[in-house]
């Protein structure tokens, strides 16, 4: 076969992966951000009790967090396209049995089912892209993944709300039934071949349930930081993670490879998407609360509103893609972790009296912000790495920022009950949240920036002994 057989017949299978790992990175944030949604009516069909209810979203998001890394060794081993194919099989099912479900119980376990299968879809797309594209192609094919993801969270509230609305909250787990179905069928008859980067090394089991249990621990904990048992439950994820720390240390085959945060661009990229994340994502909750309980709005009309910063990632993080791979990302990353913060800091200022198009602006900053910052920050850290971490390299990514969702959220949560207490946000403590919103908002600007800070030190400040 000569040069331009292979080429020609090199190009489909670009096509096939990019089309597979959008259709993953839509389904996944759609399902996350419609499933809040649909609490309500699921509490009122299957008669669910508070407690039971919150965990249908954490054990879907415990999931995705506990498992992904884990999933990713394994792709690296045992190939990247079989564990794609297996997360979509699995994920498939369950939001089939989910539709299904009769109790409270059932429903957390298949919610539980699709996490897992989200975590191995998410460990291995990236990493199938960049084992696929060449160098050149990469920061544009990242930047499409990314503007697929918050595709996926803008279209959440909007058409979830409105399929639950008019079929029921069973239509929004029954509609990701024909699309798993269209992605494994394309998987099996036209995305051929196979990619592994540690092929024959050993899965290290025992450092996986440690490190399942301890990020499982970490991440309710922190979530919980405002009662004594979320306190508890953090110090043991954090003693868990140091027990971690030494088994990978002692490991002839870790799960995750000391190796990675050696190099300076992958320590500080990875570190600076940890400290965007934070700074951005309880920005939606904060918000939801704002513009309906201060502002009077009702749930359409704030859904409409909070759309515009993924709106904004999505239209931008493609160009943005196709940007680095033909000029110098230095600048526009930096750029970006400052245009979040600066969004941040604007939204510190709403009051009573604030024009919503003031938030408006805001938002649409920190969406610019995100969409310059994501796909480039993403490129560093997985170019970085060589062929053979680029399955556990993309799961450290989603890992970074489902650590970085919960804590943003767990921060939220302490401001908040600390001025107000454990109790419901009327009228006459309006004024403390006020000021609970401003004091969060300085504090996620001030993490955001800091953000922009290690940005800059890992793209502008050789470091010889981390390289």
């Amino acid at each position: 076969m000569d040069s331009t057989t292979k080429n020609t017949a090199k190009i489909p299978m670009e096509r096939y992966a990019l089309v597979l790992v959008i259709i993953g990175s839509i389904l996944i944030p759609f399902m996350g951000s419609s499933l809040s949604l649909i609490l309500p009516l699921i509490q009122n069909e299957l008669a669910v009790n508070i407690l039971l209810l919150g965990w249908i979203p954490t054990a879907f998001t415990l999931a995705n967090a506990a498992l992904v890394l884990p999933f990713g060794r394994l792709a690296d081993i045992h190939g990247r396209k079989k564990v794609f194919t297996i997360g979509f099989i699995v994920y498939t099912l369950a939001s089939l049995l989910a539709s299904a479900s009769t109790s409270g119980l059932t429903l957390i376990f298949f919610s539980f089912m699709q996490g897992a299968g989200c975590a191995m879809i998410f460990a291995t797309g990236v990493a199938l892209l960049f084992s696929i594209f060449p160098p050149e192609k990469r920061g544009r094919v990242l930047g499409i993944e990314i503007s697929a993801v918050y595709l996926g969270l803008f279209l959440g509230p909007l058409m979830g709300g409105l399929l639950a609305q008019t079929l029921g909250w069973r239509s929004i787990f029954l509609i990701n039934v024909p699309i798993g179905l269209f992605a494994i069928f394309l998987i099996l008859t036209r995305f051929k071949g196979e990619w592994k980067g540690s092929e024959g090394e050993k899965f290290d089991l025992v450092g996986s349930l440690i490190y399942a249990f301890s990020l499982s621990s970490f991440m309710y904990g922190f979530s919980a930081l405002n009662e004594f048992s979320g306190k508890i439950v953090l110090l043991i994820g954090l003693g868990g993670m140091a027990l971690f720390y030494k088994v990978i240390k002692d490991s002839s085959n870790p799960i995750i490879s000391s190796e990675i945060f050696k190099k300076k661009l992958t320590l500080f990229s990875g570190s600076a998407l940890l400290l965007v994340t934070i700074g951005t994502s309880a920005m939606w909750t904060l918000l939801s609360l704002y513009l309906q309980d201060l502002r009077g709005l009702d749930t359409i009309n704030t859904a409409l509103i909070l759309a515009v910063q993924p709106l904004v990632v999505a239209l931008l993080s493609s160009l943005v893609g196709r940007w680095i791979d033909r000029k110098d990302n230095k600048i526009i990353i930096i750029l970006g972790a400052v245009v979040c913060t600066i969004g941040l800091l604007i939204l510190a200022f709403s009051g009573i009296e604030t024009p919503l198009l003031q938030v408006i602006v805001a938002l649409a900053l920190v969406g610019v912000g995100l969409g310059l910052f994501s796909a480039p920050t993403n490129q560093n850290f997985l170019r970085s790495l060589t062929s053979k971490f680029y399955g556990v390299g993309s799961a450290t990514l989603s890992t970074m920022i489902f650590i970085g969702q919960t804590m943003s959220l767990g921060l939220l949560l302490l401001i908040l009950t600390r001025l107000l207490g454990n109790v419901e946000i009327a009228p006459s403590n309006y004024p403390l949240f006020l000021e609970g919103l401003k004091i969060s908002f300085y504090i996620f600007a001030a993490i955001s920036g800091l953000g922009a800070v290690l940005t800059y030190i890992g793209v502008y400040k050789p470091d010889n002994h981390l390289k």
